[in-house]
């Protein structure tokens, strides 16, 4: 068995830090154009070099979204930008439509291109084809099962890699090629600037009857026909190395760096373990735990095993936890963290400290310090600097959460 690699988002330079440092293999992510993501952080040109130098100084690997499906307008500029990218000594790139596909292959030949799922690939005739025309790697459509993706791979040589989905939002349109958001509100979600309107509330309503909104099933809530749950097959990882697949993606680039932190560290601990003993392998519980302490959706197992189960009655996601901090730095001598804020915190609250490196504990606020080393009782703006009291040393990325109580 091949390893996998553990692929997480990085919508932005924090993000991008702390999929590294909660142990991603890599990451993706967008410059300011040409990707499928417009209202994420992105990257600006700058950006993009400062985080593939810090990458590669971590001997890892990060790759840049070109998916968009281009206008004749949006190819101005491209070849200078793909010049950009291999300057930068990216790590690939990931194309969906044959325009770009042939400008990249003109512009920048020794490129690696990464066929990204909105081009659809279901089958190994496909990949082959792509494959043989260039592409290093094809991420697979959302809609195949294990039993294809298994067919795909022993069809395949081993020369091209095979990149899935394995936790994340879904897309209730065929492989993300939705024009719901063109139709609906004028934004073009296969140029990057989708509005998501499948997770709106819809009632179905009879010509005849203008004005009685009836829900599609009966359910005093009404129906949620397009809304999907959330993918996580972290209970499954044995099924997607057997499957042959190359690199574990995770969605969300658009998702807070607390988010980025729990999916990766759950994938990567269950990675390690199954790859160091697989006979011995068992599920952890805590793994899923971390990963619904970040607001989610209800999960489910996509189409992996034909049934997806994916319609989801509730389009507001669940939120167990607030991040309420990241460690900048931690003084040994005095014990003191000093802290970014990311929510308020009081003094006297009970928190916990999430880590790469350690196990999950609780910590009580009995002390709280601003820059100056006043003693405060609370931290109520956003990114303020600020200094907590902790026994136990704290690394930089180390995040402290806060249990969000339930008052129903």
């Amino acid at each position: 068995m091949i390893k996998p690699e553990l692929l997480a988002p990085a919508g932005n330079m924090e993000k991008l830090k702390v999929a590294f440092d909660y142990g991603a293999d890599a990451v993706y992510f967008g410059g300011s154009s040409y990707g499928l993501r417009a209202f994420a952080g992105n990257f600006s040109n700058d950006e993009i070099k400062q985080a593939l130098e810090y990458t590669h100084s971590m001997s890892k690997k990060a790759y840049i979204t070109v998916n968009i499906f281009p206008h004749n307008a949006d190819f101005k500029g491209l070849e200078d930008y793909l010049k950009f990218l291999d300057s930068c000594n990216v790590d690939g790139i990931l194309v969906s439509d044959p325009g770009v596909f042939q400008t990249v292959r003109e512009t920048v030949p020794n490129m690696k291109i990464h066929l990204s799922t909105q081009a659809n690939n279901v089958n190994y005739k496909s990949a082959n084809f792509w494959h043989n025309l260039g592409v290093s790697r094809i991420v697979l459509a959302r809609e195949l099962n294990l039993k294809e993706i298994k067919e795909i791979r022993d069809n395949t040589p081993r020369s091209l890699e095979l990149e899935a989905f394995v936790h994340g939002a879904m897309c209730i349109s065929y492989s993300g090629r939705c024009l719901l958001s063109s139709y609906m509100t004028g934004r073009d979600s296969n140029r990057g600037e989708c509005a998501h309107p499948c997770r709106y509330k819809y009632y179905l309503m009879e010509e005849k009857r203008p004005g009685q909104y009836m829900p599609v099933f009966e359910d005093e809530r009404g129906t949620y026909i397009m809304n999907s749950k959330d993918l996580c097959m972290i209970n499954h990882i044995p099924d997607l190395v057997h499957a042959g697949i190359t690199s574990f993606k995770i969605e969300g680039r658009m998702k807070s760096s607390f988010y980025v932190a729990t999916v990766v560290k759950a994938y990567r601990q269950a990675i390690d373990k199954y790859m160091d003993a697989p006979q011995d392998y068992k599920f952890d519980n805590a793994w899923l735990e971390d990963i619904m302490k970040s607001s989610h959706r209800a999960l489910s197992t996509g189409f992996y095993y034909d049934d997806p189960g994916q319609i989801y009655e509730n389009s507001t996601y669940i939120r167990n936890y607030d991040i309420v901090g990241i460690v900048l730095e931690y003084d040994k001598d005095k014990k003191l963290a000093k802290i970014e804020q990311r929510n308020r915190v009081f003094k006297g609250d009970t928190v916990e400290v999430f880590s790469p490196h350690d196990d999950t504990f609780s910590l009580k606020l009995d002390f709280m310090a601003d820059e100056n080393g006043d003693e405060i009782k609370v931290a109520p703006h956003p990114q303020m600097k600020y200094y907590i009291k902790c026994e136990r040393e704290l690394k930089p990325l180390d995040m402290v959460i806060k249990k969000i109580i339930n008052e129903d």
